[in-house]
């Protein structure tokens, strides 16, 4: 029987990441691999925090993928945030 797969795609704010990085990490747990799509902003900051990054083998794959703004923009304008999110991330998907 083919190991199951499940894409785990976060909604980047505030008070979801944790919640759902693990629940991802549960998953694998129990032999089912994920792979987790977050924000290049985010990303960066979830994979430097893990404390065994290789924790996880081959069942948990950590993917980024942009969310339209440039570094600069306000990411706390959840306005303009939500639509750049909705106007970029699919086509990425």
């Amino acid at each position: 029987m083919a190991t199951p797969h499940v894409v785990v795609i976060l909604y980047p704010a505030q008070g979801h990441v944790i919640p759902i990085l693990e629940l991802a990490q549960r998953l694998v747990q129990q032999g089912v691999r994920v792979t987790f799509f977050n924000t290049d902003f985010n990303h960066k900051r979830v994979t430097s925090n893990l404390l065994d990054k290789d924790s996880f083998g081959d069942l948990m794959q950590m993917v980024s993928i942009s969310d339209g703004l440039e570094p600069w923009d306000d990411k706390s304008d959840i306005y303009k945030f939500t639509l750049s999110i909705m106007q970029t991330m699919p086509h990425k998907l």
